[in-house]
């Protein structure tokens, strides 16, 4: 029996993909942060 059968292959993927999507929401939620400082850094730009 080989290493890469279907159900091995399956579980490698799904723990990989995970990792990607925890990857990918860190990313989104530093743009946001990033939006709303930059937001804020041109409201009180402007104020002055």
């Amino acid at each position: 029996m080989g290493r890469n059968n279907p159900k091995n292959i399956k579980a490698h993927n799904d723990k990989l993909h995970k990792e990607q999507d925890k990857e990918k929401a860190k990313k989104a939620a530093r743009e946001e942060k990033l939006k709303a400082i930059l937001k804020k850094f041109n409201e009180v730009k402007s104020s002055r």
